[in-house]
């Protein structure tokens, strides 16, 4: 499972010209899954994400969480990030989960965030073709990956 997160100002998902989640400040995770990925990736991620320190305090030290800071998650599903180029410049995507796969994993993803971590999070919506707008903050984004733990 690997997961981008990107600190933001404010960030949107557009889907037919309709904004369908929208937060302030907190992370936009583009997420993605492989085929090996299980609920132990899952939890993993959403562990770091939750826990991640990122904000800044009073001293502009990156120090704080998300829950310190009573920020929110726009969570975008992205398979392309398991998109490989070694072999040319059209990417494969053969290490991208199937979409049924995906998207359990993608919920139950939401949902530890959510239940277990407290959070508030927004979707795009599975498989639809997305406008993802943001103010990335800093810029300070992080790639986490369950497999390389």
């Amino acid at each position: 499972m690997r997961v981008v997160v990107q600190r933001t100002k404010e960030a949107s998902v557009t889907v037919n010209n309709e904004v369908i989640g929208k937060i302030k400040q907190g992370f936009l995770l583009l997420v993605a899954f492989t085929h090996t990925d299980a609920i132990e990736d899952v939890e993993y991620c959403a562990r770091k994400v939750s826990n991640l320190r990122v904000f800044e305090d009073e001293n502009q030290k990156m120090n704080l969480s998300i829950h310190d800071v009573g920020g929110s998650i726009l969570s975008i599903s992205q398979f392309t990030l398991y998109g490989d180029v070694s072999k040319g410049n059209r990417p494969s995507f053969i290490e991208s989960a199937r979409p049924e796969q995906a998207i359990k994993l993608y919920d139950a993803f939401n949902d530890i965030l959510r239940k277990k971590y407290n959070l508030h999070v927004e979707t795009g919506i599975f498989g639809a073709e997305m406008k993802v707008a943001l103010i990335n903050d800093g810029p300070v984004t992080i790639i986490i990956d369950s497999h390389n733990r």
